[in-house]
């Protein structure tokens, strides 16, 4: 109870100064949309497809690769640095809290906001009567083990990397774009290379958007996609314990400014 009551109070307070910069929400809905809308287009006119098979191939790659990674990897980088910049850190010390419940309460926020995305997304979609083709659990599991990845790395990026805020986009552009490009958000894994495609299959986004992109796409069950299943959910386990030591490197620092 404990650890549950400290991760809810860390994302009350970050959800309630979100819902303050109204501005940031509206940018995160309106660039997935954005992205979902000239993927779905652009898919339909080159692939030659229906509009519905467009969408349906659209939704999840823009889910991954354009909601899920700029909201919570992107924020999460601009929490961690915000806290810094505003002395959060510093009055930190003088409370109980835990790295793994300030991890999860920054978590649980940003769940909150990709979650909001998908659902804003595969309504869209439906709008040119796209569907969900597979196991929706199964596919909501992925979306959950996607965002404790990018919070993972997203958190020791802030903690580790950023000190400003101005170091946010220089962070998000220098490591998440390239994976985001190898991972096949912009561009199709099979026009890939075999150089390329070798090198893919060591990037967590790759499976994250192979994962969700057959199970929403192609329907496919969890033995078809058990080799990306699995990776995700041990690279997410590596991420959660990294971000618990990063959070005790911070403070340690922190503590000597």
């Amino acid at each position: 109870m404990k650890y549950w009551g400290e991760t809810l109070a860390v994302a009350q307070r970050i959800l309630i100064e979100l819902l303050r910069r109204r501005r940031s929400l509206i940018f995160w809905s309106i660039f997935p949309v954005s992205v979902l809308l000239l993927n779905g287009f652009i898919v339909a006119e080159r692939a030659q497809l229906s509009m519905a098979q467009a969408f349906e191939y659209a939704a999840p790659t823009t889910v991954v690769g354009a909601a899920l990674f700029f909201s919570c990897l992107g924020g999460s980088v601009a929490t961690v640095v915000s806290e810094r910049e505003q002395q959060t850190l510093k009055r930190l010390f003088i409370s109980p809290l835990s790295g793994i419940s300030y991890f999860l309460g920054i978590f649980v926020a940003h769940s909150c906001i990709g979650i909001g995305q998908t659902l804003l997304i595969y309504t869209i979609a439906a709008f040119w009567q796209a569907k969900f083709q597979g196991s929706i659990l199964l596919g909501g599991i992925i979306i959950l083990l996607s965002i404790i990845s990018y919070v993972g790395v997203g958190f020791v990026l802030g903690t580790q990397f950023a000190r400003r805020t101005e170091d946010v986009n220089a962070l998000v552009a220098a490591f998440g774009v390239p994976l985001l490009i190898l991972g096949g958000a912009f561009v199709p894994s099979f026009v890939f290379p075999k150089t390329l495609l070798n090198l893919a299959k060591f990037n967590p986004v790759y499976h994250m958007i192979q994962a969700f992109l057959q199970v929403s796409d192609e329907g496919k069950n969890f033995a078809d996609i058990e080799f990306h299943f699995w990776f995700l959910y041990a690279f997410a386990i590596v991420m959660v314990g990294a971000g618990w030591l990063c959070y005790r490197r911070m403070l340690s620092v922190e503590r000597r400014l």
